[in-house]
């Protein structure tokens, strides 16, 4: 809620919601969401060169190219963003196609990964939690979906983890309090 008037709330709303690594967001183009059918597919990541050219390459593994289902108000805010977005290009003098990035400066120019984490640091501080990292958005999805029963296969997935195996690893600390329920689901 502290950051739903910014311009980084779109960003930052599908990075919790999706759990998508911040070069997958960034990398991220109109052709590659569907918001019909509620689904982002995973084809390419930004990244920023020591040179300071920007490189949009495959992702890491196979299993990070993948097609992710985005909950409806995950399409909802995309929805109201590429409006933004075409208004604010409009009044620019250009237009958004759908190879345009999802997020992306006004004139369509790359959001810079730095400049995201900067964002994302400034804005947590103000709003009480200091100290907490982007990249704690993508293990929060993870873990609020594991605590909610949802299956590892399935988390695995949507994280483009390679093996489900990986997933359990990183994420075991939520795995005591799911044994527990399961026992007593099984007594119930």
């Amino acid at each position: 809620d502290s950051v739903k008037e910014t311009e980084y709330y779109p960003v930052f709303y599908v990075a919790l919601f999706t759990g998508l690594r911040r070069s997958e967001l960034l990398g991220l183009r109109w052709s590659d969401v569907d918001l019909d059918m509620c689904t982002i597919s995973i084809n390419r990541i930004l990244h920023h060169l020591w040179d300071g050219t920007i490189a949009f390459q495959p992702p890491k593994t196979a299993k990070s190219r993948r097609l992710v289902a985005l909950p409806p108000s995950s399409a909802i805010v995309l929805r109201n963003h590429r409006g933004r977005q075409r208004a604010e290009r409009l009044l620019l003098g250009g237009s958004v196609s759908d190879e345009d990035l999802v997020f992306a400066h006004p004139d369509g120019t790359p959001l810079l990964p730095l400049t995201i984490t900067h964002a994302w640091e400034r804005l947590t501080k103000r709003a009480g939690f200091p100290g907490v990292r982007l990249h704690d958005a993508r293990h929060t999805h993870a873990t609020i979906m594991l605590s909610q029963g949802v299956n590892s296969k399935i988390v695995s997935e949507r994280l483009g983890h390679s093996t489900v195996s990986m997933t359990l690893d990183l994420y075991s600390h939520v795995l005591p309090g799911l044994q527990e329920a399961a026992a007593q689901g099984f007594d119930d």
